[in-house]
């Protein structure tokens, strides 16, 4: 008879048991403002870049393994293949800074990025307009033109790195 209670019990017990979802924590360490600060610091704006008074905006796919490793970095898209090169390069150096849920051996990440120029004093002067100009010109945009497979990936919040050109 205890039995037949103990056995009751458990499966009255099981019916009403739900499983509890994991939420997800921000998946870099320290938070969001962390990860902005991150990228602000390590976006190396090249003379190259300078020169050519390039913006734009590239979005790429990284994984991450358990330990936070970045396993591999896919463009999606760029305004010109220039703008890729600090990003990626920013994006090496935040190996072990993401965090996965433990039930997950890879996580796949979307994130996108934007390079804006300061404008001393706000007012943009003929010179730099004409020289942003002939880089839009230019410029060559990474497509993707088959389609992009995002399976279970995260859209990470936008970063925005702006730099100083003097007049």
């Amino acid at each position: 008879m205890k039995q037949i209670i103990l056995l009751a019990a458990i499966v009255c017990s099981s019916i009403f048991a739900v499983a509890q979802k994991k939420e997800m924590p921000f998946p870099f360490q320290g938070g969001k403002e962390a990860m902005t600060q991150f990228f602000n610091n390590n976006v190396v704006i090249s003379n190259d870049i300078i020169s050519k008074r390039a913006t734009g905006t590239a979005v790429f796919k990284f994984t991450a393994d358990l330990k936070g490793n970045i396993q591999k970095i896919i463009v999606y898209y760029a305004d010109d293949y220039l703008l890729t090169i600090p990003f990626i390069e920013a994006l090496k150096k935040s190996d072990r800074k993401w965090i996965i849920l433990d039930q997950e051996k890879v996580h796949d990440f979307i994130i996108y990025f934007t390079l804006n120029i300061n404008v001393p004093d706000g007012k943009p002067n003929p010179e730099l307009q004409k020289a942003m100009y002939k880089y839009y010109q230019q410029r060559k945009p990474i497509l993707a033109f088959n389609p992009v497979p995002l399976d279970m990936a995260t859209l990470l919040p936008a970063v925005t790195v702006t730099y100083n050109v003097t007049p």
